[in-house]
């Protein structure tokens, strides 16, 4: 059981940055599969980036303003968001893989006004 804790979340405007940031348990963080997904009112979660084996991977829709880091001495991701616009309103969930199973983060709320 992979436990997930969020921060960062908050209320800002468009052209604005925020950083969010997500803790996990567990001895075996640098091989876990880390990523974040966001959900919008009435539409599904979607994925928004991913850092798994050296490697990172990104939406479309955030390629360029998004950057997915990890600091595996701290169990920690992190999700820095530059030029936020107010269609990147949404929940962010930080999820992790570990041996074929995802765990997910409570939630924080990211709103961006124009």
């Amino acid at each position: 059981q992979v436990q997930l804790v969020e921060s960062g979340g908050g209320l800002v405007q468009a052209g604005d940055s925020l950083r969010l940031s997500c803790a996990a348990s567990g001895r075996s963080f640098s091989r876990y599969d880390m990523g974040w997904f966001r959900q919008a009112p009435g539409k599904e979660r979607e994925f928004v980036a991913r850092s798994w084996n050296d490697n990172t991977y990104y939406a479309d829709s955030v390629e360029e303003r998004f950057t997915i880091s990890r600091d595996n001495a701290r169990n920690t991701v992190y999700l820095q968001m530059n030029n936020l616009k107010p269609e990147d309103t949404a929940i962010y969930y930080c999820t992790a893989v570990d041996m074929g199973s995802r765990f997910w983060a409570q939630g924080t709320q990211v709103t961006v006004t124009s």
